[in-house]
């Protein structure tokens, strides 16, 4: 058994050392994937207006989701919302190093702890469904707008699949609790009852105001694009721009990728997108660029820096 004082020192050197790998792979990601973008654009950049924008609303996803993350926890037991957002931060940092960022959740739960792990894996469920329900409902409309101005096979496909898979997400949301008496009888869809269970004791109001911040959510950082966009001289209309912004984060949020390669997987998407509306490749990579830096590396290093204090020994 450890007393105290040596369980002090080990979590602190613990968190020290997490977090400088953290820190460490976030730099070698930065250094390795910046390093693509052509200085060029940095070096003719349209009205400073649009940054200070594109901040603004980093800030506010920010806001955003580490509040949806306060408003799920509090559906298990109540939690300081201070608690929430460097849990938040935290989950972030973890995400770095993850395929498409699925430590995001785990790292959230790890870094709150306590008796309730299980319950917390179950409101994170709500947390990634309600996300991608958010994302899969604005992404149809750039979907729609895509498949009207350049029509292809692959775009109706894509049209297809993104309304059934709307349809199936929007089951799962609200009717997964109605699945209870047939999963209780199935061995290996028992496990899965425990969130029916808990999705059955949450107001219907709790969950609305989940899905809406989803999906304010993605409206946020599609503006937040689209304002990069403009600033790095990418000239498209409001609306159409929207669409495409909204069409982007969908493809991103289908197709798989690593970390160490997201940048690239981005680039290469937001080229396909926006390219066939302007020709200003160099501006539309470093908006990308800009994007990545602003909601990925920047919450990263915070949420790295924070697992210092990590309780690792309990």
């Amino acid at each position: 058994m450890l007393n105290k004082s040596t369980k002090i020192w080990l979590n602190y050197g613990l968190g020290a050392a997490i977090s400088a790998l953290l820190l460490w792979s976030i730099y070698t990601q930065v250094m390795k994937q910046v390093s693509d973008a052509s200085s060029v654009a940095w070096n003719h950049t349209g009205p400073v207006g649009f940054a200070i924008l594109a901040l603004v609303f980093m800030l506010f996803n920010s806001a955003l989701e580490a509040y949806k993350w306060f408003s799920l926890v509090s559906w298990v037991e109540p939690v300081r919302y201070v608690r929430a957002v460097t849990s938040y931060l935290a989950g972030v940092a973890f995400s770095v190093i993850t395929p498409n960022r699925i430590g995001e959740y785990p790292g959230r739960i790890l870094y709150l702890g306590g008796s309730n792990t299980f319950s917390y894996i179950n409101i994170s469920v709500s947390g990634v469904v309600s996300q991608l329900a958010g994302m899969y409902t604005v992404g149809l409309l750039g979907l729609i707008y895509y498949n009207a101005t350049a029509p292809a096979p692959i775009a109706r496909l894509a049209l297809v699949a993104c309304i059934t898979l709307n349809i199936f997400i929007a089951i799962v949301y609200w009717r997964f609790h109605s699945w209870l008496p047939r999963m209780e009888q199935s061995r290996v869809l028992r496990r899965f009852a425990v969130y029916g269970r808990l999705m059955a004791r949450v107001p219907a109001t709790d969950k609305l105001k989940v899905l809406g911040i989803s999906v304010l959510r993605v409206c946020v950082f599609t503006a937040q694009y689209l304002f990069l966009l403009r600033w790095m001289n990418v000239d498209i209309p409001l609306l159409p721009g929207f669409c495409l912004g909204a069409l982007f984060f969908w493809v991103m949020a289908v197709v798989p990728s690593l970390a160490l390669t997201e940048l690239g997987v981005r680039g290469a998407v937001s080229l396909y997108i926006f390219g066939q509306y302007s020709s200003n490749s160099v501006g539309i990579l470093a908006a990308t660029t800009a994007m990545w830096v602003m909601n990925i590396v920047v919450p990263a290093i915070l949420g790295s820096i924070l697992i210092i204090r990590m309780k690792w020994l309990r």
